[in-house]
């Protein structure tokens, strides 16, 4: 099939090298379901290892035609236990190669699945588990069955699997049996094809929750595919390239990545926190698919390498890294990549030819003392890393360009399958989140009117698209409220488009801080702008309905700890949980956030007086999953921090 009849169904005007890129992949414009991938994948690259899991235990890897047949096997297993087509079941565990095979086993069987992590609150899985009113429960391990016991009896669960292979209690009270035992039913019979069309369920993905209740979202498998057949005109994978994995597979920005790689016969290794930076080196990953959050994670490990280095080298690199920055911004202007000069005059361009040309010569020599290390440090092979899940700070956009690593923002929702606009490798606008995917469509609208605005005015981002969900799960009024007649989604974040249709978020509708004078204030790009500090680990802007925005902060305690050795001060910073509060609370370590906060704040282009953080708590604990205070992809759950610390909040506003 052409790739001009691959996109017939797309009413957007694909470019000649989106065309091209398409050509070189794997063709599935012809199926209607996600399953149906393994076949035609195991076909072409049948050999090629396509899950790796070295940190399991034992170690394991799976081929492509391996993947396809355990694959067929649980779907005939499921069958054979009586599951039948469209039947809900419930999924809770992690990343392994058994997720995938139980994930897509579902969807094979011709049933849908309701995901999230094991590790996710026990309330929040029994949520999940009344709400898609599943039939089946398949967990990670007899642990995490554990948590859910209790109030299994109260549901309608008939059957649960587990993904590992421990040995079930023969007296349980609901069938039970483990992962091997429902691959060696698989084995006595054979598969009942199922006949699914696009507009079926697929998947129910709960929303983070990062404001309101989570949600089910509706993905059919069109809305998947979708993903599959447009993400190739971007990134064109090919078989055997290498990717590393360590967001949630469950969650909708990495479920969609994994299909399109996997379906190009590419190899995914899982990796986790404590292997991330090794594994880097090991794996030397072509794609990495990751959130802010990961980044901040390995700019901050660079940064403390930077710091412990020798004076005399400390100054050497920021002085390479001062000319870079001017080298980096020439650059932009003359590729017309510049968000802040997307039009450049002639002048402009002659001047910023001109400054690349002094610079080049010490750019190139610190590519070569500094950059080169780092890009060694990430295996060296990257050809992309994916964002998505959050904006980027402008900092770690420009430090990333500068080492010549290349980040590819993303924009979209759980609700948009997820990914909506992306990044061109040949149109990398930073701080931009791209052009639209084929098919997509992005409309900017006045928050209050509704009415279209004109390109480069902010408003309220609307989507229209093939990967746009069916709807909320049983909750037609949510769904009424966040689709309309006539197929828009109300993504509920501000943005802006460009004249080349890249879209730039400019904040959140519902994270907007009015202040008592009536300014509106996003406080994501200056919480971005903070996080420049060194001394600075997480944020959150408060002041809704004060005078003045405030914050509540998590240092960056070996930061500060250097700091304090410097200064020959006798503070203990050594972990978070020695650190005392009165500790914290020391007016030179108040004072020294403090000048952090008015430069950074103040360094930001758009900076205006009712941006200045005038008052600030430092807390010790950080934001984590396992506190609640953070989503598995990483974000901030602002009305829960805000719950948390509302006695604090009340207190710092009160003075």
């Amino acid at each position: 099939m052409t790739t001009t009849a691959r996109l017939a169904n797309y009413p957007y005007q694909i470019t000649d090298r989106e065309r091209d890129n398409l050509s070189q992949t794997i063709d599935y414009s012809q199926i209607n379901a996600i399953p149906e991938i393994w076949e035609i994948v195991a076909a072409k690259c049948g050999e090629v290892v396509a899950l790796n899991a070295p940190h399991s235990n034992p170690a394991v890897s799976f081929t492509y035609r391996e993947v396809a047949t355990q694959v067929k096997l649980f779907a005939t297993g499921l069958q054979c236990l009586g599951i039948q087509p469209h039947t809900g079941v419930a999924l809770f565990a992690d990343n392994s190669p058994r997720w995938l095979i139980a994930d897509q086993g579902i969807m094979l069987a011709g049933a849908f699945n309701a995901v999230r992590s094991s590790q996710a609150d026990t309330q929040e899985l029994l949520s999940i588990l009344d709400n898609s009113q599943a039939k089946v429960l398949v967990v990670e391990d007899i642990k995490t069955l554990k948590k859910l016991s209790d109030k299994l009896g109260d549901l309608a669960i008939s059957l649960i699997i587990l993904l590992s292979d421990e040995q079930p209690d023969s007296d349980y009270p609901i069938k039970l049996l483990n992962f091997s035992q429902t691959i060696d039913l698989g084995r006595t019979d054979s598969l009942i094809p199922v006949a699914l069309k696009k507009t079926d369920l697929a998947t129910l993905i709960y929303t983070s929750g990062t404001s309101g209740n989570p949600k089910g979202v509706m993905l059919s498998h069109g809305n998947l595919l979708h993903q599959v057949n447009t993400c190739g005109t971007v990134i064109p994978a090919k078989p055997g390239d290498r990717v590393l994995s360590i967001l949630p597979s469950w969650h909708s920005y990495e479920r969609s990545c994994e299909y399109y790689l996997l379906s190009q016969g590419c190899t995914q290794t899982y990796t986790n926190i404590r292997y991330f930076k090794q594994d880097l080196k090991d794996v030397r990953p072509e794609y990495l698919v990751a959130v802010p959050r990961l980044l901040e994670s390995v700019y901050e490990g660079i940064q403390k390498q930077f710091r412990e280095q020798p004076a005399n080298k400390q100054k050497l690199v920021d002085t390479l890294l001062a000319a870079s920055t001017k080298y980096i911004q020439a650059r932009r202007i003359v590729q017309g990549l510049s968000l802040e000069c997307l039009q450049p005059s002639l002048s402009q361009k002659l001047k910023a030819r001109l400054q690349m040309s002094i610079l080049a010569p010490v750019h190139a020599i610190a590519d070569k003392l500094v950059y080169a290390k780092i890009r060694e440090a990430t295996g060296s092979k990257i050809k992309n890393i994916i964002i998505g899940g959050g904006s980027l700070a402008k900092h770690l956009d420009l430090f990333f360009e500068i080492v010549g690593v290349d980040v590819l923002l993303g924009y979209g929702l759980t609700e948009t399958a997820p990914i909506t606009n992306v990044r061109r490798p040949w149109q990398n606008l930073r701080l931009s989140s791209g052009q639209p995917l084929p098919g997509t469509e992005i409309k900017i609208v006045d928050v209050e009117t509704r009415q279209e605005v004109s390109i480069g005015q902010k408003g309220l981002v609307l989507i229209r698209g093939p990967q746009v969900m069916q709807g909320y799960y049983r909750d037609p009024e949510a769904t009424a409220k966040a689709i309309d007649p006539e197929g828009w989604f109300n993504s509920g974040d501000l943005g802006m488009l460009t004249p080349a249709k890249d879209l730039t978020i400019t904040g959140r509708a519902k994270d907007t801080i009015v202040l008592s004078n009536g300014e509106n204030i996003e406080p994501t790009p200056i919480e971005d702008a903070c996080l420049r500090s060194q001394y600075i680990s997480q944020i959150v802007l408060v002041g809704q309905d004060q005078k003045s925005l405030g914050a509540i902060i998590v240092p960056n305690f070996e930061a500060l700890q250097q700091w304090a050795t410097s200064q020959n001060l006798p503070l203990d910073f050594a972990t978070t949980t020695t650190v005392e509060s009165s500790t914290l609370e020391d007016s030179r370590v108040v004072s020294l956030i403090k000048e952090e906060l008015n430069r950074e704040v103040k360094n930001r282009p758009s900076y205006r007086a009712d941006d200045k953080i005038v008052v600030f708590r430092l807390i010790a604990e950080p934001f984590s999953i396992e506190n609640g205070l953070l989503t598995q992809t990483l974000k901030i759950r602002r009305p829960v921090v805000m719950e948390r610390y509302h006695g604090m909040i009340d207190e710092m506003f009160a003075r």
